[in-house]
């Protein structure tokens, strides 16, 4: 189960993040201004960020397994449309506002499919495995995709990445469906655990309010970061290539930090340089900037019910996604007027928010462990 949730989190940050490729790309065919940018990053992540709820609470009807694997079929149907049929703007924002939607199921589903599994085992562990697939779909599909795009055009390096994402959508509906844990059927639906929580099942309001500020902050960062980093490369004098394998090497900090921290979670708890220098301190950079995730979708499971994971982590998503889907059309906006460096350092200053909430979600989730 876990390795086919990891599978499913391969698969759609690959789509995800690809876009970071496709981006400057899209810019210069169509005449794309930063804030244009912004909205076009801004039009699937604020899709996926619109659909988690909706998909936490499906899924308490229609089941977790077939849901994943529809919006798995539905993003990955966006992709071969974009491929084949965009052709400016407004096209390319309808386009990927449906694969947004249709990749809105998996954060919520995956992880209440992995946290039930492990409900009485290494669950933080778990988790940050899953997250850390997700990064490995980052490193293949940037550096791939970037040399196929260099080769043969976007377009039909979208497509191709469309019709692999529907062939994934078959095996995950196929696998989930007859995957058994201990000789027995995993149910979709967990009973109610002890009438703890509110219509959400979160225990600690508090708690899960500093703990969804932080998870907006730390999505902001990472995609306003990343969405503009392209262009601060390229100004530096980086070849479409050489775009790829930076985001590689960032994605590659990125799924060694959720690895790590995902593993030390389970024991503790909660640019203005040369290209060259630009290029060592990715690495470094990417462990930070990803591995905070793996320690928040961790905490999430420990201040729920376990019969209202599905639409907690839907809420927590909606939460977390919607400021990653603002983040790109407000600091768009901000590197028309200011330029590229002025707004990475806004950034970076704007992440230093997270200390103090960071001891306020500390005690909200000692109070339970004392207990």
């Amino acid at each position: 189960m876990l390795a086919t949730a990891c599978g499913a989190h391969f698969v759609h940050d690959s789509f995800s993040d690809i876009l970071y490729i496709f981006l400057p790309l899209w810019a210069s065919e169509f005449g794309l201004g930063f804030a244009q940018v912004g909205v076009i990053r801004t039009a699937y992540t604020g899709g996926m960020a619109s659909f988690q709820i909706p998909a936490g609470l499906l899924a308490e009807r229609w089941g977790e397994r077939r849901l994943l694997a529809a919006g798995t079929a539905v993003t990955a149907c966006g992709f071969v449309a974009a491929g084949m049929w965009a052709g400016g703007f407004v096209s390319l924002l309808a386009l990927l506002l449906l694969a947004g939607l249709g990749s809105g199921v998996q954060h919520p589903l995956s992880s209440s499919i992995v946290s039930k599994a492990y409900e009485t085992g290494a669950r933080r562990a778990a988790l940050g495995t899953y997250n850390f697939s997700g990064d490995l779909g980052k490193i293949a599909a940037s550096a791939i995709v970037a040399f196929a795009a260099a080769l043969i055009g976007w377009r039909a390096t979208s497509a191709a990445a469309g019709i692999v994402g529907i062939l994934a959508a078959g095996a995950i509906l196929a696998i989930l469906a007859r995957l058994v844990v201990g000789g027995r059927a995993v149910p979709e639906h967990a009973p109610a655990a002890d009438g703890a929580g509110n219509g959400w099942g979160i225990r600690d309001p508090r708690g899960f309010q500093a703990l969804a500020a932080i998870g907006m902050i730390d999505n902001a960062t990472r995609t306003g970061l990343l969405t503009f980093l392209p262009f601060a490369l390229i100004a530096k004098g980086s070849t479409v290539a050489g775009i790829g394998t930076a985001l590689a090497l960032v994605f590659a900090g990125g799924a060694l930090g959720k690895f790590v921290c995902g593993l030390v979670a389970e024991k503790v708890g909660v640019l203005a340089a040369p290209l060259p220098v630009a290029l060592a301190i990715l690495l470094p950079l990417g462990i930070a900037l990803n591995g905070t995730s793996s320690v928040l979708y961790a905490t999430v499971a420990d201040l729920v019910t376990t019969d209202r994971r599905s639409r907690a982590y839907g809420l927590y998503y909606t939460l977390a996604i919607g400021a990653s889907s603002l983040a790109p059309s407000v600091y768009g906006l901000v590197g028309d007027v200011a330029g590229v460096t002025a707004t990475l350092v806004i950034v970076a200053l704007v992440v230093l928010v997270t200390i103090p909430l960071c001891l306020l979600l500390r005690a909200a989730v000692a109070e339970p462990a004392r207990a």
